[in-house]
């Protein structure tokens, strides 16, 4: 079984190789992103699959946020670009849930929250604990906020 990072190697090698800029210059900032976590710290270690994750997570944020500002700048051959090393890394991030699912998800942990006491907006730190580790990777931070806010409003 091969590691997530590993797997960066070989497709960044591949795109090199197909001489494709957008991809290889895309794996190349992530897989430094990934060594620079791996040394940062006192000591030096390898990074699990998970962690590779959460950096790939990290960077393809970064390049969401770079898309909406170069995009309200009136740059949008920037914005382009950084749309589309978003989209080469969502390929190896999982699917994110759909509003649906995620909804689903967080009015059972609102039921939780309340029948554990939790009223009102005052209760979006426990119906949060609750949801996070059922969320963590499948759907980004704000959406989840948003959401619960959302259900514990009305």
């Amino acid at each position: 079984m091969t590691t997530l990072k590993s797997k960066l190697q070989e497709d960044l090698t591949a795109a090199i190789r197909g001489r494709d800029e957008l991809r290889s210059s895309t794996l190349r900032l992530t897989l430094t992103a990934v060594t620079k976590e791996e040394v940062a710290g006192t000591q030096a270690r390898e990074l699990s699959d998970e962690d590779v994750q959460k950096v790939i997570a990290r960077e393809a944020k970064k390049r969401r946020e770079a898309a909406d500002a170069f995009g309200q700048a009136g740059r949008t051959e920037q914005a382009e670009r950084e749309k589309a090393e978003g989209e080469v890394l969502a390929e190896y991030l999982p699917k994110q849930l759909s509003d649906d699912e995620l909804q689903a998800i967080v009015a059972q942990a609102v039921e939780e929250a309340r029948a554990a006491g939790a009223e009102g907006p005052r209760a979006m730190g426990q119906v949060m604990k609750i949801v996070n580790p059922k969320v963590a990777g499948l759907a980004e931070g704000g959406r989840v906020a948003a959401t619960v806010k959302k259900l514990l409003a009305g």
